[in-house]
């Protein structure tokens, strides 16, 4: 029998935590709930988990820096719960590595859909769910992917991903030369029935950049196409 995937839901409002938490268990997921980002860092630290909601503002410690810590030591994807005026946070979270977010006032169904096409991938990835095929290394010039292992070099130095900045990258550079429109790196990332608009897409590829610019300045090789979306230069 398939072990059941941990969420860990952080967020300093009781009613979500036990709605959303009821919902959650109810579609077969292990919750484990905390009021503050200071106990959620602590709890995570001994125990990690399959996945991470996190609120934005709390006290003691907020999602913000509760997600920078859990980066230090994890790649476990996140969803940020946001309110609706804090579009700069938003945007700054996913700079920093949050999977997604989802606003406040939300639906659970959403939430769901969302939480249930973030493990899809990566138990695909992890071979713990079946694939089309089997996914093969990619290499283009100095990149090389590595589906399976969920690896990414560039020049032979490791560059770490994010679920959903691989499974970008690697929608791109599958065929270099051809554009990849926002609404195509959306379906490669976020699965079905999962809204993203563009702005998510853009802060994916901003930190994309980020991150292989920190192993080589002269990074060039994801391309903007105004108006329409992006490709991987060709060699």
């Amino acid at each position: 029998m398939k072990e059941k995937s941990t969420i860990a839901l952080v967020d300093d409002e009781r009613n979500i935590l036990q709605s959303l938490g009821m919902a959650l268990e109810a579609e077969g997921y292990k919750v484990r709930t905390y009021n503050d980002g200071a106990s959620a860092l602590e709890a995570l630290t001994e125990e990690p988990a399959d996945l991470g909601i996190f609120d934005i503002k709390m006290p003691r410690m907020d999602g913000m820096e509760l997600l920078r810590r859990v980066r230090q030591q994890s790649d476990m994807p996140v969803i940020f719960l946001t309110s609706k005026d804090e579009e700069i946070d938003q945007l700054f979270g996913l700079k920093m590595g949050a999977d997604d977010y989802i606003a406040k006032p939300f639906s659970q169904r959403l939430i769901i859909e969302r939480v249930r096409a973030i493990l899809r991938r990566i138990q695909a990835k992890d071979g713990q769910a079946p694939q089309i095929e089997v996914a093969h290394i990619l290499e283009r010039g100095k990149l090389k992917l590595d589906p399976e292992r969920h690896t990414c070099h560039w020049d032979n130095k490791p560059v770490t991903l994010t679920v959903t900045e691989f499974l970008i990258l690697q929608a791109l550079a599958t065929r270099p030369g051809v554009v990849k429109t926002r609404d195509a790196l959306m379906d490669a990332a976020y699965d079905d029935q999962v809204y993203v608009d563009d702005r998510t897409i853009d802060s994916h590829i901003k930190r994309l950049r980020k991150k292989f610019k920190q192993v080589d300045d002269d990074f060039d090789v994801i391309e903007t196409l105004y108006g329409v979306g992006y490709r991987f230069k060709e060699a």
